[in-house]
């Protein structure tokens, strides 16, 4: 337990053999139960899963602790396997459903390859014990040593930032695909995990949904751990899909957080900014098929920029509409 919070973890393995063992070993002693999913990997990460996973439960105190309901959780490690590969975010969701049928206060989310060291876990953990936050998240870029990061992935990190931020209402955040977080139970219950997008992009869509709710999200500086692990990611397919998921989940999250939930005009700024703006580059365009030779580019430059002073006006007032949904937890 953790400030008298019952805490689980959800651990997505896809082909961790070589690390998934050591994640399993190592858990933090605040971690009332793990839930380890194996993705349908195609090598021997799910024997390595079992194997670790009982070595670990046999070790459970006599008295292990209780959730609020009574129950009690043991074992501590509990395997899951995955007949059909669904993807981090898939893997993620079966282990955030088993949570909440068991009741537990707070639910973290630890890499299968290493990645998430014990004591970042406390760091991501603690806002949403102590109350500060109902989803907190790592952030590297906050961190002295984000130096650590490839520089491909911190220019691929601040473009995909950008557009979260846009997407989700969550404008401070940044390093939003960081896997390392934890929310409470009361968060888990109202952001239809269900749906959640079972891809890589589900952290950015999780942080929409959350947004959605008007859930309090806590950014946390953590160092970038790096090891050997091989990426799964296929950034040909990756770039498309998450930026279509983005913007379905922000065409979402204007209609139910600012028309279905309460009315607020925020919605229609961006709507005719993006008409505007389109309109002026469709005018431009057409004008130089033309040559210029009828109206000259002035109109459709005018209504180009009127268009994105719009659009800007519209993230503005986004920005103060979530300002208190925001917290920035430098060090701890």
């Amino acid at each position: 337990m953790y400030e008298g919070k019952t805490v689980g973890v959800v651990v997505p393995a896809y082909n961790e053999e070589q690390f998934i063992g050591e994640v399993i070993d190592t858990l933090p002693e605040f971690v009332d139960r793990a839930y380890v999913i194996d993705d349908a990997s195609t090598d021997d990460t799910w024997a390595e899963i079992e194997d670790h996973a009982a070595a670990v439960n046999q070790a459970v105190p006599e008295d292990p602790p209780l959730t609020d309901g009574g129950v009690e959780l043991d074992p501590r490690v509990v395997p899951i396997q995955h007949e059909e590969n669904r993807g981090v975010g898939g893997a993620i969701k079966t282990g955030y459903l088993r949570a909440l049928e068991d009741g537990v206060d707070v639910t973290a989310v630890m890499g299968g390859d290493g990645q998430t060291e014990p004591d970042i876990v406390e760091r991501i953990v603690a806002p949403v014990a102590e109350g500060k936050a109902d989803y907190a998240k790592g952030n590297r870029l906050l961190d002295r040593d984000r130096d650590d990061m490839p520089m491909f992935r911190q220019v691929g990190n601040f473009m995909l930032t950008f557009l979260t931020k846009i997407a989700s209402g969550y404008w401070k955040m940044m390093d939003p695909q960081n896997g390392s977080t934890a929310i409470s139970h009361e968060a888990l219950e109202r952001v239809g995990i269900e749906d959640m997008y079972e891809g890589y992009g589900y952290c950015n869509d999780l942080l929409i949904r959350l947004n959605t709710r008007n859930v309090t999200v806590a950014d946390v500086s953590r160092r970038a751990v790096y090891k050997d692990e091989t990426s799964h990611i296929d950034y040909r397919t990756y770039v498309p899909k998450v930026s279509t998921m983005l913007l379905r989940g922000f065409l979402r999250r204007l209609r139910v957080k600012y028309f279905v939930n309460d009315f607020h005009p925020l919605p229609l700024f961006y709507y005719l900014g993006a008409l505007g703006a389109g309109s002026g580059v469709l005018a431009l365009v057409a004008n130089a098929v033309r040559r210029g030779r009828e109206d000259g580019p002035a109109g459709g430059l005018a209504l180009f920029l009127v268009g994105c002073v719009t659009l800007l006006l519209a993230m503005v007032f986004d920005l103060e509409e979530n300002r208190d949904l925001e917290v920035l937890l430098y060090d701890r």
